[in-house]
Parts: C-alpha cells; structure tokens; sequence
C-alpha cells in the first residue's frame, strides 16, 4: 500500500526515498487528491440516484436554485449589515485598540495579543477572521504559536451571532432561549483549546 501511494500521489524520487521524513507529505498528497475527488463523486452520485429513482434531475435542480436564489434575496439585507459593520470597524481602528488594550492581560494567560481580534471577528465573520489570520501567517508564519493558534481557533469555532441572524431570521425566531449562551459557552471553549494546543504545538 505504502508503494503504491507513493507511486501515485507523490514524486517517487523525492518522497519515497526517505520514509520517515516525506511520509507525512505523502499521506497529505493522497487526502489532498481525495478531498479533491469527493467533489465530483457526491454530484456523480446525486445525479446517478435522481435517475434511478425516476426523478427530473434536471427540474428538481432548477426548483432548488430557485428557491436558493429567494432565500438569498431575503437575507441580503442582514448579510450587508455585517459586512458593513465588520469594514466599519476594521477601518476605524478598533480592532488594533482593543489589541493594545488586551494586550496585558493576554499576556498573563499566555495567549498571542494578535489573535484577540481573530477570536472577536471569527463571531460575527469569517472571512474577515481569515484575513487576519493570514496576516499572522505573513507576519509570524504559520508554525508561530501566534499562526497555530489562529488556525485551531478558526478549526474549532463558529460565526455564532453571524449563523444566528441568519437561520433564526430566516424562519422568523426572535427569542432564541438558550442558544446563544450555549453557543458562546462553545465558542470559550474552542477559544480556550486552541490557545492551549497553539502554545504546545507553536514553534
């Protein structure tokens, strides 16, 4: 199996003549191709059921988009009021006062005083947390315990008020109980787990 895999999803020459060391890449080359693969295989398959079971594929796709298309123009108003919320205070300087300003007491918990604003972003949004993200990675790099922990917080959180607003507004719910107590009670957890495993793990 060994030979194999590096056979066809690894350069022979350079990752199978040391095993120990270019294993990793190669077993990383074949889950890159199978993620790659699973793709067309899950359309091929939905496409494959729908005409064994005699459905119009075709009109069932049409139906969905159309619907797809209604519920995006119903949630578009709240979408602009996140973006817009996210540009605003990522342009008025917020983000990088409130790092100064937790920059202590992060310090004392051992936590990276540049992930503070990924953790806030990554509640509301996520490619706005991605971008800081990899603002860490061109700053520190990626095996910093600045850019592991960023990359364990975004693994192991959510965009709760951003999923809130969206499914919630979708259906029509405004009391959510206790959903988002629960989620933030998550979210702290995750926070905390990627902190511990970014100082472990970071270089």
């Amino acid at each position: 199996t060994k030979g194999f895999l590096c056979k066809v999803f690894a350069k022979p020459d350079i990752y199978c003549g040391k095993p120990k060391g270019k294993e990793k890449i190669m077993w990383i080359s074949f889950f890159l191709w199978l993620s790659s693969a699973l793709m067309p295989f899950a359309v091929f398959y939905l496409v494959a059921f729908g005409i064994l079971a005699r459905r119009p594929v075709f009109s069932d796709f049409l139906e969905g988009a159309r619907e797809g298309m209604k519920i995006t123009a119903e949630l578009l108003p709240t979408l602009i009021g996140l973006m817009a919320s996210v540009s605003v205070l990522r342009a008025s300087g917020f983000l990088d006062f409130l790092s100064e300003l937790l920059a202590a007491p992060a310090g004392l918990l051992k936590i990276p005083a540049q992930v503070v604003p990924v953790a806030i972003l990554r509640l509301v949004s996520n490619s706005a947390a991605v971008s800081l993200m990899l603002d860490i990675f061109r700053e520190q790099g990626p095996d910093s315990a600045a850019g592991m922990t960023a990359s364990l917080l975004l693994g192991c959180t959510e965009t709760v008020f951003y999923c809130l607003s969206i499914y919630f507004g979708r259906v029509g719910i405004r009391k959510t109980r206790f959903t988002l107590p629960g989620a933030l009670l998550a979210t702290a957890a995750g926070i905390g787990a990627s902190i511990w495993l970014g100082g472990r793990l970071g270089a």
